[in-house]
């Protein structure tokens, strides 16, 4: 069965969401995390608090290690995957998943990226909100009304884009967006405007933590988040995880490239469903299986056979 790979990025964070692994092997995967950056992730996982998860680098190492734990545990049932993707940071868990970072490496680089991109944050508050219902013509037509103050983030699935801007540049495009008709637009609970060019401060600190990395080629192709191309390369990485902070997630054009390289099963590793909820709407041909919590193995063992 042609299988692509794809995990979740923030937003997907919740109390707990690593308990049910701790007894698993794959719980390995945080005590190495742990070792990498000097302190205990462990408690990141299992017992923080909402309000602690909010927070962008909690938020984004939570997310990370939880999809890592569960690849750990089904890796070797994924044989031959078409290709692999994630969703803004899950694209760091993609690439530690097909074999182009290491695992001490790629923890190491999403804990700067997160110190980097909250920086950038602080130094240039934005938001971010989805538009519910919009097509991306639509979004670039609100965003005009705020010229160089809101831009296109993601695009996640026909009728959910996300626009990100300042404060003013924001109030200014949502405002446009409802006299063009956009039914509502949802504020997101992020601490930035991430993937746009507000986050331009955070690429000399991304470069230069990516500077002496090893970056290997891939088990299979890595579709990235800037193009929606497959990469079968490691090297250009090095430039393409530079780029991805201000620039949007093209998350619908991903999915339907992991279809045209064949796939027809999407499994979802980590916790929450959102890949399977936008993939109804842009892929409706191609069976979500999520890997959430030990539980869903058995389903997934099904649904691989």
């Amino acid at each position: 069965m042609p299988v692509a790979v794809v995990f979740p990025g923030q937003g997907t964070q919740a109390p707990g969401m690593g308990g049910p692994w701790r007894d698993r092997p794959s719980w390995s995967v945080v005590e190495r995390a742990s070792e990498a950056l000097g302190e205990d992730l462990g408690a990141l996982l299992t017992d923080a608090p909402a309000e602690a998860l909010a927070r962008t680098s909690e938020a984004q190492l939570a997310v990370l290690l939880t999809s890592l734990v569960a690849w750990g545990e089904i890796a070797a049932r994924v044989r031959e995957p078409v290709a692999f993707a994630g969703h803004s940071l899950g694209q760091v868990t993609a690439l530690v998943a097909a074999g182009v970072l290491g695992i001490e490496d790629g923890i190491r680089f999403a804990a700067a990226r997160a110190e980097a991109t909250q920086a950038a944050a602080d130094a240039h508050p934005g938001r971010m909100a989805a538009l519910l219902g919009a097509s991306e013509e639509v979004a670039a037509d609100a965003c005009a009304a705020a010229p160089d103050e809101c831009w296109l983030a993601n695009d996640n699935a026909p009728g959910q884009i996300v626009i990100a801007g300042t404060p003013d540049g924001m109030a200014r495009a949502v405002a446009r967006a409802k006299e063009l008709g956009v039914r509502r637009a949802l504020p997101l609970d992020v601490g930035g405007a991430f993937h746009t060019p507000l986050m331009a401060g955070a690429r000399p600190a991304i470069a230069g933590a990516l500077a002496d990395v090893a970056l290997h080629d891939p088990v299979a192709p890595v579709v990235s988040n800037h193009d929606a191309a497959p990469h079968r390369d490691g090297e250009g990485w090095r430039t393409r995880l530079v780029d991805h902070v201000t620039v949007p997630v093209r998350w619908r054009g991903s999915m339907e490239t992991l279809a045209r390289l064949g796939a027809t099963t999407f499994v979802e590793v980590g916790h929450g469903s959102m890949i399977a909820g936008v993939a109804k709407r842009t892929v409706p041909g191609v069976r979500v299986v999520g890997c959430a919590r030990p539980d869903d193995l058995p389903d997934l063992e099904e649904a691989l056979r």
